[in-house]
């Protein structure tokens, strides 16, 4: 099962289409217990998240298959001190503690500038030390660009990497960048495969910072009628049949919002990546949503 879920909502009112707010509790128990039971495995959260490690520990069994991946915390200097590697170490082991786990499957920086920063490199030695512990599996990183994939890679030995892809932004599959992470063996992670919920959201509805690509999504929209697929399941189309991502993180809101995504996971529909293809954008002020607006 390709399908991995984020976590984020499970701490934080998170998401532009997000309605609903921090997801309850009880709500993510069904949630946890709905995955395990369909072979779900990546269950993705970070410090950052607000209460969603503490959730996540208090209802993971013991006995689960679950791979947990988390995150560093987010260092404000240009340059990184040793301030900053005892930081990462004590949130590791807060994070492990707040999870209630001896070890996770994935550490990464949560910001790709903390690894690139001057003395980025301690960062990763405090992260390899941890691995060689055998306290994590796999470490890695959280990009937003190409750029930061290309000057990460330079630089550092990593296992897993985070990227975002969706139907609106294919920039790191048109560039070739995914394949080149593949054939060097980086385990791929994708999430923003909902663009935030943008793209299951009526384009009209959209407040004014997206008018630039308004009519852009009424065309897609329109497209999607024609072939009669959901906006959910077209996303899910899109991002499944790419052949190099290993898993497809996705925010849940709710059992119901769970269960749909697993009916289209399930789903035999397809539709051609170059269906897609004419829907790609370039602008990043759209397609980074740390620039948003509103």
């Amino acid at each position: 099962m390709k399908l991995g879920i984020g976590t984020a909502q499970f701490g934080l009112d998170y998401g532009i289409s997000n309605q609903e707010g921090k997801t309850p509790t009880e709500e993510v128990a069904k949630i946890i217990e709905l995955a395990g039971q369909n072979g779900i495995q990546v269950l993705d959260t970070a410090p950052a998240y607000g209460t969603s490690e503490e959730i996540l520990g208090k209802l993971i069994p013991d006995n689960h298959n679950f791979e947990i991946v988390t995150k560093t915390p987010k260092f404000s200097s240009n340059c990184i001190t040793s301030d900053d590697v005892k930081l990462l170490e004590n949130t590791f082991y807060q994070s492990l503690s707040t999870l209630n786990q001896s070890s996770i499957y994935g550490l990464l920086i949560h910001q790709a500038k903390d690894l690139l920063a001057n003395n980025g490199q301690s960062l990763m030695e405090k992260m390899l030390h941890l691995k060689e512990k055998k306290m994590i599996k796999k470490i890695g990183v959280s990009v937003y660009s190409q750029e930061e994939i290309e000057s990460v890679l330079e630089k550092y030995p990593i296992d897993l990497i985070q990227l975002p892809i969706n139907v609106l932004d294919q920039r790191l599959l048109l560039s070739g960048n995914l394949s080149y992470l593949k054939k060097n063996g980086i385990e791929i992670h994708a999430r923003s495969i909902f663009f935030q919920g943008l793209l299951l959201m009526e384009p009209e509805s959209l407040p004014s910072y997206f008018d630039s690509i308004k009519n852009h999504l009424k065309k897609y929209h329109e497209m999607l009628s024609q072939y009669n697929i959901s906006p959910l399941q077209a996303s899910i189309s899109f991002i499944k049949n790419i052949q190099e991502i290993d898993s497809i993180v996705i925010g849940i809101n709710n059992i119901q919002h769970l269960s749909e995504i697993l009916l289209a996971f399930k789903a035999s529909f397809f539709l051609e990546a170059n269906v897609f293809l004419q829907f790609a954008l370039t602008d990043n002020f759209i397609l980074n949503p740390t620039n948003w607006k509103f």
